[in-house]
């Protein structure tokens, strides 16, 4: 079992990038950083290759990249892509967070 979760739609994203980069084969780095208006912001970037300790989940094609510190904060997220009129890219559902941000780029543990 994976300790997160990717919609199709976000793998379908992360491959689009990968190519119009010129990224093939890179996997996202999912984790925390300090800052943001609620103390963390999400980390999602694309990586050539792994940390040494970190957890790697593959969805179809796509690794996704987990350090074990940020397992615990992170465990159980969704990461999905929105596409709308007033924004376009990543949303994690988090069942972790206790106040997530207005931003959407934010969140208290």
């Amino acid at each position: 079992m994976s300790l997160v979760k990717m919609t199709p739609n976000a793998v379908e994203n992360i491959k689009r990038l990968q190519e119009e980069f010129e990224l093939p084969g890179f996997g996202l780095r999912f984790g925390l950083s300090g800052g943001g208006c609620s103390g963390y912001k999400y980390v999602l970037e694309l990586e050539e290759d792994p940390e040494e300790d970190d957890n790697v989940f593959d969805f179809d094609g796509v690794r996704v990249f987990l350090h074990p510190d940020h397992v615990e904060k992170l465990q159980n997220s969704t990461i999905d892509w929105v596409d709308s009129i007033m924004e376009s890219g990543f949303q994690i559902d988090n069942p972790q967070a206790k106040r997530p941000c207005g931003c959407g780029q934010s969140v208290d543990f």
